[in-house]
């Protein structure tokens, strides 16, 4: 009988170590997807800011530049602001396509997708 009793014992520690293991992984896989999606998210973030930043002094050029052509500064800026107001109409009327479909779409992805782990094997004959 003790027999038996020791097995069970046993196996249940088994269990509860493949619980505790499965657990972990399970945390450490969530970790490693999060992390994935961040570093994405905000490399783009950091592409955007750079791209904006260019696109606002093309813009400024732009501007001085129909300005001078039609006699008053004031001019080009008004034609390139009446420009990124019928974009931002645009954008409004289109968001879910342009904006919330693809930002959703590369989460899924980063999500859902196995991440590839490499694993650096070491020969013994290259260390000598």
């Amino acid at each position: 009988m003790n027999t038996i009793q020791d097995q069970f014992e046993t196996l249940y520690n088994k269990a509860k170590q493949y619980t505790e293991s499965s657990i972990e992984l399970y945390k450490l896989q969530a970790i490693g997807k999060t992390a994935d999606v961040v570093s994405s998210l905000v490399s783009r973030l950091a592409l955007f800011t750079i791209v904006s930043l260019f696109t606002l002094f093309v813009n400024i050029a732009i501007s001085l530049f129909i300005g001078k052509q039609m006699g008053a500064y004031y001019l080009g800026f008004l034609i390139v602001s009446c420009f990124y107001l019928i974009l931002a109409v645009l954008v409004y009327f289109f968001n879910k396509t342009l904006i919330k479909t693809p930002i959703t779409n590369l989460v899924i992805e980063k999500l859902l997708n196995p991440r590839k782990i490499e694993f650096v094997e070491s020969n013994s004959d290259e260390n000598e």
